[in-house]
């Protein structure tokens, strides 16, 4: 039997500055307990550092940035006869989407010593040169997933 399709039960509005839907869920993945002006703050804080440094629209940077880190595979384990393997399977659209957005903020947060807008305006910079540790992340998750293409016939 096929799996139900999961119903969106939120819509979420674009963000009042860009009037983009990736900027608006970026912004909630940087919010913490429901602080959403200060995720707000903190994003367009990075932009304008961006847009500073690079002397180009921060928008195209942030889109190019989410494309360079959103991984094509991913492997997951599958219980097979008593075994389990990691099974390389493709990423779907919005999950490639979310993951890229999750790396991001980690390796953000994960340097230390400079403000929370510094190190994302820093990270998303990186990410779309095609450097930094979200992108080390991506090509972590690729390298597992072509070491065990082996097992790719298990995929359901």
């Amino acid at each position: 039997m096929a799996k139900k399709k999961k119903k969106k039960w939120q819509k979420i509005k674009p963000d009042p500055l860009y009037q983009d839907l990736q900027v608006s869920k970026f912004i909630n993945h940087i919010m913490r307990k429901g602080k959403k002006e200060l995720a707000r703050r903190i994003l367009y804080e990075a932009f304008g550092i961006i847009k500073k440094e690079t002397k180009k629209d921060p928008l195209k940077i942030f889109s190019l940035a989410l494309q360079n880190v959103g991984p094509l595979m991913e492997v997951r384990p599958r219980r097979v006869g008593g075994a389990t393997y990691q099974v390389p399977i493709q990423v779907r659209p919005v999950r490639k989407e979310s993951l890229a957005m999750r790396w991001i903020i980690t390796a953000a947060k994960s340097k230390k010593g400079r403000p929370m807008k510094e190190k994302l305006a820093g990270e998303l910079m990186d990410a779309a040169e095609n450097k930094g540790a979200a992108v080390k992340k991506k090509r972590d998750i690729h390298r597992m997933a072509e070491a065990n293409r082996a097992f790719a016939h298990f995929a359901w």
